[in-house]
């Protein structure tokens, strides 16, 4: 692979006046000596993947994968949310799961890969939102107003049990059950209304869901929002549309008290730990952080904008796992710090990044997991809102990173 250097990371990160070698594991130190920059180049240490339309399959690099059209995205074959388990004691370290759109979910158990394909749930429908409750994979599914011609149907706006929204995904049986429907929030709020509405989108700190409504088309195609939050009064997982009426407690809120619950912050209030990893990356550069836990609630959203800042805003994903953390920019840019399971820790504490393979021009890495010692990092080729290929990448950190940094 040919010599590359991204120039809006170099800049704003502590890669000052590097310049890297083709060459695998060979590194340069950062001018204040407190991260190091591998490359992944060698094909033996990483392998592509794209998605099929119904399963995935291997390639030699993306623009070599089939295509097949161009979709909205969320209509489209694609990882939309992703997330670390905590899975503490199990011998692969920790299992991580990723959702793939209009297909099921993709399970991370060290080098092994798996789909739990699931049509009932996942087809015509948009899955998003990962979190974890009691270390379980639980999401949402809605149908979208804009793109899916199916929620016209009369069919499905008479059908209520047909409006899904929250789901857990069983990592035992592969199976992901549907927890609450969009019809059991207002029939626990009391609300008169018919199977009209979609929760599209949702907030949990860890104790309130937050969801945003939105109507499907009337008569004249117009559409309409509602916000209400809600609380359960058994565990979650013990829930079921049959019983979640009369299991939540259901609260009008609003447009302001559902952006307040997910609003972007300031990345100087970002956790300590992330902003010790990036050190020096924040100065210079326009940035948006997506930072979620292993295990965890909602992702917290934070945005660092330098006032004498120009250029385009990258976009990060980052995981705060219990003995590491990392984050991917979508350029292909690797911060990692800690130690992976059943490894020592990197550097003595201090950051490393590692620079994947380099994508054309229209693509970009939008999310990641790690589990055991590899990562699987997905990517898009993207045209605005429309999604034309996409897949994932999986690297071997074992050999990449811990057999050259002690």
């Amino acid at each position: 692979m040919k010599k590359f250097i991204t120039a809006a990371l170099l800049c704003a990160a502590v890669i000052t006046m590097c310049v890297f070698t083709g060459c695998k594991g060979k590194s340069k130190k950062t001018a204040d000596q407190s991260t190091k920059i591998l490359d992944v180049q060698d094909q033996s240490d990483h392998v592509w993947y794209y998605f099929t339309q119904d399963g995935f399959a291997k390639t030699d690099k993306p623009e070599n994968s089939p295509l097949f059209g161009s979709l909205p995205y969320t209509e489209a074959v694609r990882i939309s949310s992703a997330g670390n388990a905590v899975n503490a004691n199990d011998e692969n370290g920790n299992k991580a799961y990723a959702l793939v759109n209009r297909l099921g979910v993709l399970c991370f158990e060290g080098e092994k890969i798996s789909l739990a394909k699931d049509i009932s749930v996942f087809s015509e429908r948009t899955a998003a939102n990962l979190v974890f409750v009691n270390d379980t994979p639980v999401f949402s599914v809605y149908k979208s107003a804009f793109f899916n011609g199916t929620i016209d149907s009369d069919s499905y706006k008479k059908d209520s049990g047909s409006h899904y929204f929250l789901i857990q995904f069983d990592d035992k049986s592969k199976i992901s059950y549907p927890i609450i429907n969009g019809s059991n929030i207002f029939d626990a709020a009391d609300y008169n209304v018919d199977n009209s509405y979609e929760v599209t989108d949702y907030f949990w700190d860890g104790k309130t869901w937050y969801c945003s409504l939105k109507s499907l088309p009337d008569s004249e195609g117009k559409t309409s929002f509602s916000y209400l939050k809600f609380q359960p009064a058994a565990p979650l997982l013990s829930i079921s549309p049959v019983t979640a009426s009369n299991l939540i407690t259901v609260k009008e809120s609003n447009v302001n008290e559902f952006r307040n619950a997910m609003h972007i912050m300031d990345y100087s209030i970002a956790p300590e730990r992330i902003r010790k990893m990036l050190k020096g990356f924040s100065d210079e550069i326009i940035f948006n952080l997506e930072v979620k836990s292993a295990g965890g609630t909602s992702p917290r959203l934070y945005e660092n904008i330098p006032p004498a800042a120009t250029g385009k805003e990258l976009s990060a994903k980052a995981i705060i796992s219990q003995s590491w953390s990392a984050a991917l920019f979508e350029d292909g840019t690797l911060f990692i710090e800690g130690a992976l399971p059943g490894k020592h820790i990197l550097r003595g504490g201090k950051p490393v990044a590692i620079r994947l393979p380099k994508l054309s021009q229209g693509y970009v890495y939008s999310d990641f997991v790690i589990s055991g010692t590899t990562l699987y990092a997905a990517w898009e080729q993207t045209d605005f809102y429309k999604i034309i290929r996409s897949g994932f990448l999986s690297v071997d950190l074992d050999s990449t990173l811990y057999s050259i940094i002690r």
